[in-house]
Formats: structure tokens, sequence, C-alpha cells
């Protein structure tokens, strides 16, 4: 059978691709073969080889450009079948634990999914003894893995930064006893920063998240301090230049949210980069459609448009040799990652913990203050046993509109957090988000078909 529901064709810039979602394979196509696929997908009577066979028979135009289709069918690569079945449960099996060490924070930024740091409840830093519990929960629940990772966030984790430090070094200490190696992240607004915090960073964190919106207006128009007073872009952007000039070619990124106040984002995104940081990510705000700022389906024309003006701005700068690195255009067409990850992505629930300052345990840092959602503790573990077979259970292959679509095994079903709020299920399907997402990965293939000669694409 030729399954035609999983096969993607678009234009852009030019250039004519075809994704076939089950294989992978992302095709390069002149005038004519985008014309045949489009065809074969719209025609009713091509179910099978066979089908296309005697359909290329009948038709002496598409010959050549058939028999190259033919090829790619036989190979695998185009009108593919979905041979994966749905694999057993992994094993419960915690690699990565988020350490909400400040329910609190030193701006009040309009968007903020986190209740402006205090995730709905009282404001509260995390006691040392119980992220000492939450490293050696992960100890213990990370069973035979032996890389591990810490991410550090809140609110501001700076707030609460005698207890960072202090947790970077135990857990080192406590990793070389058990032969395990941690890796740490921190997300910061930066406010916090001094010479002395920059240079432990730059030392001991794989990877830091520097927050800024991009232009001065966007940014500070809805990251303001808690007394509003001052420029918050004014203040942190020396910062970051010299925390980054500290990292010596190691991860971070500057981390963006775009709102329906600043569609135009790829304005941001060039603006950060003209600030001088290459790593870059730029995210759509997560908010309920009542506020100024959400962003909403009659916005999503727009949006798309953006993403394409961002796109040639990506390959522009490269071929000025200044290039930059936009977080969701890497996608790795050749080495992907595992077949789980590829179906359920981020392993939260159960590869992926957050851990509250009272030690208290969720899927994620999304989810945090949700009582439904509640694990359990860093001291007892684990309780609600049932959630985390939720979450494993949560993969393209169970979901009715994931499995037949293209992108599957590039998004991998999306974030469970705004799947679950937008269609009341982890099966369900954010649709914005889905349409962003479709719309980033057209616009990675596009950049990989614009990086290198004509010649050596496939």
């Amino acid at each position: 059978m030729l399954d035609k529901s999983c096969v993607h064709t678009y234009s852009q810039g030019g250039l004519h691709f075809a994704v076939d979602g089950n294989s992978g394979a992302v095709h390069l196509l002149d005038d004519a073969a985008l014309e045949l696929i489009n065809l074969i997908i719209s025609e009713r009577g091509i179910e099978n080889r066979a089908d296309l066979t005697e359909f290329l028979r009948q038709r002496p135009r598409w010959q050549e450009v058939g028999a190259e289709v033919l090829e790619l069918v036989d190979q695998g690569l185009l009108f593919s079948e979905d041979l994966t079945e749905v694999p057993p449960r992994p094993e419960t099996v915690v690699k990565a634990l988020c350490l909400n060490v400040a329910h609190d924070c030193n701006l009040r930024c309009s968007y903020c999914f986190a209740s402006t740091g205090d995730f709905k409840g009282e404001r509260e830093l995390m006691p040392f003894e119980v992220a000492q519990a939450a490293v050696e929960f992960l100890l213990r629940a990370s069973k035979h893995r032996r890389q591990l990772e810490i991410d550090f966030f809140g609110g501001e984790p700076l707030l609460n930064w005698d207890v960072v430090r202090r947790t970077v070094e135990y857990a080192q200490e406590r990793a070389r006893e058990h032969g395990k190696v941690f890796r740490f992240t921190i997300t910061t607004n930066g406010l916090g920063l001094t010479p002395a915090i920059s240079d432990f960073i730059n030392k001991h964190m794989y990877n830091v998240v520097l927050s800024l919106d991009g232009r001065r207006k966007v940014n500070d128009r809805v990251r303001q301090t808690a007394g509003q007073r001052g420029s918050v872009y004014d203040v942190v952007v020396p910062k970051y230049r010299e925390l980054v000039a500290g990292r010596k070619g190691r991860s971070y990124y500057v981390r963006g949210t775009f709102t329906a106040l600043n569609l135009d984002f790829a304005q941001d995104v060039a603006h950060i980069h003209d600030l001088g940081f290459a790593q870059i990510s730029m995210e759509p705000v997560v908010t309920s459609e009542e506020q100024d700022w959400a962003l909403r389906e009659e916005h999503l024309p727009r949006i798309l448009e953006e993403y394409e003006r961002l796109a040639e701005l990506y390959l522009e700068r490269q071929q000025e040799g200044r290039p930059f690195n936009f977080f969701h255009f890497n996608v790795e067409l050749k080495k992907g990652p595992c077949l789980y990850k590829r179906l359920s992505g981020c392993g939260a629930g159960y590869e992926y913990l957050a851990v509250t300052p009272q030690g208290e345990l969720y899927p994620c840092h999304q989810f945090v203050g949700n009582e439904d959602f509640r694990l359990g503790s860093v001291w007892d573990g684990i309780v609600h046993e049932e959630l985390p077979l939720r979450f494993k259970d949560a993969h393209v292959l169970n979901s009715p509109t994931c499995r037949s679509c293209w992108a599957k095994y590039y998004c991998s079903g999306g974030c469970p957090k705004n799947n679950w709020e937008k269609a009341g299920n982890f099966l369900g399907v954010d649709e914005l988000s889905c349409q962003l997402e479709k719309k980033r990965l057209e616009c990675a293939f596009y950049i990989q078909a614009g990086s290198q000669p004509y010649s050596d694409q496939e």
C-alpha cells in the first residue's frame, strides 16, 4: 500500500519539497516532480505500486520523472508504509530534574506561566536540605544511567544563589562517589548576575539560558521589575555579554518569547544577534486567549510569514559569514534521536521531573502547582505510579491525529502540557502549536537545502 496521508509537499523561496513522514526522508523537487507527486496524492485510484505503475504507463509525459518516483517508492523513501510498532513502555529511569530553587522572582513579566514566579502559591526559596534530597533521589531513580542532568529554574534561581552553588558542589562530590556525571543548566533573567556568579556558571554549568525578548521596547514592555522601575534591557544586556564572553564555546542560549505585541519577532532575533549573541531561541507565548499578548488563530498567517522571514535572515547572515544558530531550525535529517525519543519527545513524567521548594515531584515545571499531577516527593519517590504510565503512552503512535501526520517523527507530538491545556488530554493536539511546529520544520528543511550547492542536495 502507498501511504499518501503522510506525504507533505510545499514550496518556499523558489524551492519545492516533499517530506515522507513515515521514513523521515526529505526530497528536493523540480517543477515536474512536484506536479506529479501532488497528482498522485490527489488521485483516489492510486493505492499501491501496481496502481501507480499503471497510472504512469498511461501517461507518457511522466515517464522520466515517474521512474524516479517509483525508485523512491521501492527504496521506502516516498509513500512509504509506517512499519513502526507501538513499543513496550520504557522502564522508569529518571535522568533529569528541574529544581525550582526559587518560587519567587524579581521581575513581574506580564506573560509569565508561573504567575510571576510563585506558581500560584507562596513565594518561597528551596532549602539546601531539599536540594540535597533531590540529588539523592536522582542518584537512586537514575538506576543504571550514568549521565544525569539538573536544571536550576524558578522564578529566578539567582535569588537562591547560595543553594544553587552548594547543590552543584554537593552533586559533583556525590557523582564521583557513584561513578556518575552531572550536567547543570541554569535559566536566569540576568538581574542578579555578578562577575563572581558568571565565573561560577561558566566553570560548572553545561548550559545557561538567558532571558531576553529582543529590542529594548519589546523586552521592557512585558519584562518589568517588581517595582516597575528602570530598564531591564539596559541592566541585563551588559551582564549577558560579559557572561557569554567567558563561555569560550560552551553552550548557551539567549531565549526570547514573542507575543501578539511583537509578531515581527524576526527583527528581535536579528537584534539579539546584532548584540553579539549567536545562540538564540524565540518561543511563542503560551497563555490564556483573554490576554492582550496571547497568540490566537487570527495571528497564524502573520506568524507563518514571519518564520519564513526568519529563515531568509538565517541564510543571509550565513552567506555574509556571520551565522547564528536558531534553536527551532536545528533538525537532524541523517542522525536523529532514538525511536522512543522520536515517538514521545521530552520524557516529562518519567525521565524528566520537576521539584518544588518543598520537595514535591511533578511531571515538569509547567505542571507545578496542579495537585492532580503531583507524583510524590524527593523523599518518598514516585508514589502516584499510574501517572507516569499516562505520559509514557502519550506518544504519536497512540494519537489519532499525530499518527497520520507527516511531521510526527520530527515533533514527537508536541508539548504534553500544551496538549492537555488546549485539547483536554495528552493525545489531543494544541492546534496553534502544531501549525507553528510544522512551519518551523519547513523552514529548517529549506535552510538545509539553501545552505549547500544544488549539486550536493538529495
